[in-house]
């Protein structure tokens, strides 16, 4: 039975390069399939297009694509990614020069467009936010992007298209890999079952190293070897959907039932309707086997249609956050630390700055689970004080780095290391909009030397 190969060359934007070029240079896949668009990633790209129109793409992209480009035109793999993020236009141009630079040369890029829907959410006055209930339009001028999650169809009509490259804006992560099994098979977009199958692929294969051992790696509880050489993973997928999760041999980290366990709840809130653009998967039926080491098959996923509605994710201005850090070490470090923080608490009150919420923590006392469970935690050698601060304007942001850095002189003793940062403040919420609304479109390049 014909095998199709994928590998997963990153997990997310600012993921390590070396694990692709080591699945590029072993030959043995026949699709390198990148994933490097978060929530908010794409938002931050709009304003880095709004202040240069040529940017607005991943800024690892000409990078990636020259380590791995030459490995994967020799090796006959094609390259699928999102990190067109906001401006997939332009990411082609880049790695078309990068290839004719590398001499590579013809090859065929495939750009596609339509998740941007900026437009059509400004348009209309009756689209609901998902997590709250109130109208989008409440927004307003605060709203930095809108872009559809896309299936996997224009990525199909990419690699239809004889396409080397297939650079996306939003995409869900899980069609990325979804696409080339259903252009490899012949899979029928409508075949639910077999679409819930290839959306289980993707959903262990999206985030790289996550599957591999590296989010699931807990000295003594959970032990993984040779971290620092993590491998990414490899799908070898059968035409029935079938799939043996693996990586390159001798690379670092695990493929185990348990790596696969994790990775396959991550993010899924109900297991039996996992909603996606091409179908409503069912992974409660999933079955899990290890076949060997590193290697473990994974089957039994199902599907029913796909919603008729897709998801929006809806970047916007919320303020400004300020914050500042300083350090407290060696005996009486936290009681320090402890007056450090009310003499700011104090200072923030003196000055009048009208904040929107204000957080003061103990670095390494009570910040991640807050005073009460950390009551009776012993004293440490050596404490961080963080405060952060939201604010209405950038000015304000900055003045409270400005009085956690004023603890130098002004007390208490032995303070170090002060930074501050202020920096506006770009938040995320989603709606979901008419399927029809969106039109995807694929825009061919053709590269010649």
């Amino acid at each position: 039975m014909k095998r199709v190969r994928l590998g997963t060359g990153a997990g997310y934007s600012g993921d390590r390069i070396e694990p692709a070029v080591e699945l590029a240079e072993a030959g043995d896949i026949r699709y390198l399939v990148f994933e490097c668009l978060a929530e908010r990633t794409i938002a931050l790209a709009q304003l880095a297009k709004r202040r240069d129109p040529s940017a607005g793409f991943d800024p690892l992209l000409v990078d990636r694509m020259a380590a791995v480009l030459p490995a994967c035109r020799r090796n006959g793999i094609s390259i699928i990614t999102n990190m067109g993020a906001a401006n997939p236009h332009a990411a082609g141009a880049a790695v078309a020069a990068m290839a004719r630079f590398l001499g590579l040369a013809p090859m065929r890029i495939a750009v596609v467009t339509g998740d941007d829907v900026t437009g059509v959410i400004r348009a209309r006055g009756d689209l609901a936010l998902e997590e709250t209930g109130a109208p989008v339009s409440g927004l307003s001028d605060s709203l930095v992007s809108a872009n559809a999650y896309l299936g996997a169809d224009p990525i199909v009509r990419a690699l239809k298209a004889g396409a080397d490259v297939v650079i996306t804006g939003r995409v869900a992560d899980p069609s990325l890999f979804l696409a080339p099994l259903i252009h490899e098979f012949g899979w029928a977009a409508d075949d639910w079952s077999l679409m819930g199958k290839g959306t289980l692929v993707g959903h262990l294969m999206e985030c790289a190293g996550q599957v591999s051992g590296g989010y699931f790696a807990d000295p003594g509880y959970k032990d993984v070897l040779n971290l620092a050489r993590l491998g990414f993973p490899i799908a070898e997928v059968g035409a029935d959907g079938a799939a043996t999760i693996t990586k390159v041999a001798g690379s670092g980290g695990l493929i185990s039932a348990a790596t696969c366990r994790e990775q396959l709840l991550y993010e899924v809130h109900d297991p039996a309707r996992y909603l996606t653009p091409d179908v409503t998967a069912d992974f409660s039926g999933v079955t899990i086997t290890e076949l060997g080491h590193d290697r473990v098959r994974v089957a039994g996923a199902q599907g029913d249609a796909r919603p008729d509605s897709l998801k929006v994710s809806l970047g916007y201005s919320d303020g400004y956050i300020g914050e500042g850090q300083i350090s407290y070490a060696g005996p009486g470090a936290l009681a320090r630390a402890r007056l450090a923080r009310d003499i700011v608490a104090e200072r923030l009150r003196i000055i009048g700055l009208p904040l929107r919420e204000v957080r003061l923590d103990l670095i390494g006392v009570d910040a991640i689970h807050g005073p009460e469970l950390s009551a009776t935690a012993p004293e440490p050698y050596e404490v961080r004080l963080r405060v952060a601060g939201r604010t209405h304007t950038l000015k304000e942001a900055e003045r409270i780095g400005n009085e956690v850095e004023g603890l130098y002189t002004n007390g208490p003793a032995g303070g170090g290391g002060a930074t501050k940062t202020a920096k506006e403040v770009i938040a995320v919420q989603s709606t979901l909009i008419p399927r029809d609304l969106v039109t995807p479109q694929v825009h061919l390049m053709e590269v010649t030397p």
